[in-house]
């Protein structure tokens, strides 16, 4: 099957599976998950959609997620919307009531009190938690937080595309090849860093409900090289001065006060006035207040960032990478990207994200030893093992939801195991060996190529991957050792069917029929295809 119509046909499996055309109210796509607003999510086969090949499994946030994985959601997505569109155009009519759902899954057949642990049955406790976690998080503080990710999270494909390209770059430069063309990369490299600024804003303003262009007007003049001619406190502006965040507090002015002018401005006026006013006011504000107290608060995070690992080097990062996991499981983690790319913006790169990419080399490391310490389990060994190329890519959800969070210790020892990666990593960073990243997103084997830092990119290197190798034995050692106890080790380490039936899930979760996990754990080869996955896929993450 050619690659289009491989992606067409996953794309329309998934669409009757959400309701249909009619039931789909927006449509977009992060790095490994395509993003739906639904109008009725009592629509939804969620079932159906994790049983799907290409699915790795599902989220619930304030969208409805489909994990699709890197690459594929890319193509997947405009043959959704495609799809989306011509059924619309054929079928307007709104999507059938709740009746015409899918039906509810049958009653789990009841199991004997001694009835084996299952991968399923680790499905269903992990997709509990991920609800339990939901439900508790739904703060204004941490819905705000994913606002902030949601503007941030689409310039992630640009920022590594630019990321590798300065790195090839920078190497390049040192080895002396190639002087006539280094210049034009370095030129692709800087030209969308020189303008996030106006990504941001844009960004901004539509996730606020406002204008994006209007959004992206305001934040272009932070980056304008005539702010250079200005005074204010006493001091005369740089163009970029505040950067990424100035951008942020731009944009959302800009939102207040076009809301502002809509509800006073007479509407034969509105399409002069109100967007005059919203560029005069908002910009007068920027230049004359938001340049300067953003820029102290981004020079201020560098300083803390360099601060901290110059000072507190090893122990710094072995709390950060500690806590790592626990962010990821909350889906805060995303609200750090503001501050990976202030640090970009003023280093050339971020410090933290190796640091805290430890984090999924202890996960790593647990669902191994989970692996071996359970050798009779074979429904969890192969969720162990269908989640592991995507582990050691750093998409960490299907092993912390799948294996380590439902078992519940491993997921400690886990965290652990990240904790002395990182802890390795920031010892190097006090010893002024900085390692760094050249943008963010990936983690993992995947940020190997984005790596930079101040004494080589082969020092650089060599210390990640040392970094990485001690994730991987200490999240080991310590979940082999630590990670079960005697009755978690006779639940769960005894012989299974091949494909075992559901059983009453352990504890007071329900039983449920293999739920699928975000990012895999039985993700698709580069052809589509999914070898080896096992019945059960790996409950939610985030």
């Amino acid at each position: 099957m050619a690659p289009e119509d491989k992606n067409r046909a996953t794309a329309a499996a998934i669409l009757p599976l959400v309701g249909g055309a009619a039931n789909v109210a927006s449509i977009a796509h992060c790095m490994t998950r395509l993003r739906l607003g639904l109008h009725d999510r009592s629509l939804v086969d969620d079932e159906a959609l994790k049983a799907l090949p290409a699915v790795m499994g599902v989220v619930e946030d304030d969208t409805y997620q489909i994990v699709l994985g890197p690459g594929t959601v890319a193509r997947v997505t405009p043959q959704f919307e495609q799809l989306v569109e011509e059924g619309r155009a054929t079928a307007p009519e709104p999507a059938a009531g709740p009746g015409a759902g899918p039906a509810p899954a049958p009653a789990p057949d009841s199991a004997p009190a001694s009835a084996t642990a299952s991968a399923e049955e680790l499905a269903a406790q992990g997709a509990a938690i991920k609800a339990r976690r939901k439900a508790k998080n739904a703060t204004p503080f941490k819905l705000f937080l994913r606002r902030i990710a949601n503007i941030f999270v689409p310039l992630i494909p640009a920022l590594i595309g630019c990321g590798i390209i300065a790195g090839l770059n920078g190497l390049l430069v040192n080895l002396g090849w190639l002087p006539g063309v280094t210049p034009a990369l370095a030129a692709m490299a800087s030209g969308f860093m020189a303008l996030i600024a106006v990504f941001v804003g844009h960004n901004t303003a539509k996730e606020f409900g406002g204008t994006p262009i209007l959004g992206g007007a305001v934040a272009a003049i932070i980056v304008f090289p005539g702010v250079a001619n200005i005074d204010a406190f006493g001091q005369t502006l740089s163009p970029g001065q505040g950067g990424v965040l100035g951008a942020l507090g731009a944009a959302v002015l800009a939102v207040y006060v076009e809301k502002w002018c809509r509800r006073w401005v007479p509407e034969a006026l509105d399409v002069l006035v109100t967007p005059t006013l919203t560029v005069l006011i908002s910009g007068l504000v920027t230049i004359f207040g938001l340049m300067y107290v953003a820029g102290e608060v981004s020079s201020a995070i560098g300083t803390f960032a360099d601060w901290l690992l110059s000072n507190g080097g090893a122990g710094a990062g072995f709390v950060l990478g500690g806590l790592f996991l626990p962010l990821v499981m909350l889906g805060l983690h995303q609200a750090l990207i503001p501050i990976h790319t202030t640090l970009i913006e003023q280093q050339g790169y971020t410090v933290l994200l190796p640091i805290l990419a430890m984090a999924g080399a202890g996960q790593v490391g647990a669902a191994v030893a989970v692996y071996f310490r359970l050798p009779r389990n074979e429904s969890i060994r192969r969720t162990v093992k269908s989640a592991l190329p995507a582990g050691l890519l750093g998409v960490g959800e299907p092993l912390i939801y799948g294996v380590s969070l439902p078992l519940g210790r491993p997921f400690v020892t886990a965290c652990v195991g990240g904790a002395f990666g990182a802890g390795f990593v920031g010892l190097f960073n006090q010893l002024g060996d900085t390692v760094g990243s050249t943008a963010i997103g990936p983690s993992g084997w995947a940020l190997f190529p984005l790596l930079d830092g101040n004494h080589g990119l082969g020092s650089t290197i060599a210390i990640y991957a040392g970094g990485l190798l001690i994730g991987y034995v200490a999240g080991f050692v310590a979940t082999y050792f630590f990670g079960f106890g005697k009755d978690l080790l006779a639940e769960f380490n005894v012989s299974q069917e091949p494909a075992p039936s559901t059983v009453a899930a352990h504890g007071n979760t329900p039983a449920a029929t293999a739920p699928a996990g975000p990012d895999g754990p039985a993700g698709p080869d580069s052809d589509g295809t999914d070898p080896g996955a096992s019945p059960a896929k790996a409950p939610a993450g985030v």
